[in-house]
């Protein structure tokens, strides 16, 4: 058995990143999962007692302190994100690479298709510092591999995790409820598209059951902190502009995994409005295919793989009269939403954590083999 040391942000920091790191540790063989190291603005004594330490964004007496904890595992496992770390274009995540003498397994969240100069020259540069690196999609591969100097060899695809159902999760017909309930979740702010799904609403013709939109999650902490709740307030607004308010709700409460988990079985459809025409992981898009909820994208990259089976259906960006269109087909179509729950339920083989956990454990195994000195 080896052990895990993980650098990233982490609960009760709410962000992808820190639910992404804290399930996998979760899903990990016990024994395996071993301390964090948390990526924070400022030190913080809160924490769980699996956090053994914080990376300090532009402290660079937190990069060896880091480093140091993470050498008393047997592989780190670094997320990358932009935005998450100190440092110009988060380079201070690149120190403590530098720095580790255990293999590192460094996972991309984001692969930019223009970074700046300076982007570009410290991802390459984490690139070639990592022992291995993971991208979570075939769309991250191929755009990191044409984009970036990948060290040959050092590439692997392992998929963004969701949560465990064993084959148990409910296959969703329409009618099932009296009011079908169309569904977005996730942390929110300008980019995320509900401006679009609020339109589409607008153009849905009569249905009955009344067809309800719910967005579900809190304001990222980064737009709360810079731009406060404007982005919601400018969609309530719209909401009323457009006399749907009856028919679209906002629930801002944290939502553990059990609620979600609840919340993405009621629902009919699934809507993933996203603006982004880059995004190349979504763990939004992952929860619910594996909750086999019909799927409704636009075309962000991880999209067009994931739902390329039938799992779903593709819009174009920006585009509420094609949302409508794809929502009302979902909803009053019985056999178009069980053919689509019944192609997620084959993708969603592979995709839960406890099999994502694996495929890391087998990875970090295969790097330790591999550093292991030569006995004569």
């Amino acid at each position: 058995m080896i052990t895990f040391g993980f650098l990233s942000t982490y609960p009760p920091t709410l962000c992808g990143l820190a639910s992404f790191t804290a399930s996998l540790r979760a899903a990990l063989p016990p024994g395996s999962a071993g301390g964090v190291v948390r990526a924070v603005e400022s030190r913080d004594s809160a924490g769980a007692p699996e956090v053994v330490g914080d990376l300090v964004a532009g402290s660079p007496r937190s990069w060896q302190d880091a480093a140091t904890l993470l050498d008393r595992e047997d592989v780190a496992i670094v997320q990358h994100e932009y935005g998450i770390y100190g440092g110009e274009d988060d380079e201070d995540v690149l120190r403590v690479l530098e720095l580790l003498r255990v293999p590192a397994i460094v996972v991309l969240h984001t692969v930019l298709t223009a970074p700046t100069p300076h982007q570009r020259e410290v991802l390459n540069g984490v690139l070639a510092a990592a022992t291995a690196i993971v991208v979570m999609s075939e769309a991250a591969r191929t755009r990191l591999v044409a984009g970036y100097d990948v060290p040959a060899g050092r590439l692997t695809v392992i998929p963004h995790g969701a949560t465990d159902t064993n084959g148990t999760a409910p296959v969703p017909v329409p009618h099932r409820t009296q009011q079908r309930q169309i569904l977005t979740w996730g942390l929110l702010g300008p980019g995320k598209g509900i401006e679009w799904g609020i339109d589409a609403m607008a153009l849905l013709p009569a249905l009955w059951p009344e067809p309800r939109y719910l967005v579900a999650g809190r304001t990222h902490p980064k737009v709360l902190a810079q731009q406060g709740e404007s982005y919601r307030h400018s969609l309530l607004v719209r909401t009323e502009r457009l006399g749907v308010g009856d028919r679209v709700r906002f629930d801002s409460r944290y939502l553990d995994t059990v609620l979600l988990r609840r919340l993405v079985a009621r629902a009919e459809v699934v809507l993933l409005p996203y603006d982004s025409r880059d995004q190349v992981t979504s763990g939004v898009l992952i929860e619910a295919v594996t909750a086999r909820t019909p799927v409704v994208a636009t075309r962000f990259p991880h999209a067009v793989e994931l739902l390329s089976g039938g799992a779903g259906t593709l819009v174009n960006h920006q585009d509420p009269a094609a949302i409508a269109a794809a929502l009302q087909t979902i909803l009053t179509d019985r056999d178009i939403a069980t053919r689509m729950a019944g192609a997620a339920g084959i993708v969603a083989r592979t995709l839960g954590w406890t099999s994502v956990a694996k495929q890391y454990d087998k990875l970090g195994a295969e790097l330790v083999s591999a550093a292991a000195p030569v006995v004569a």
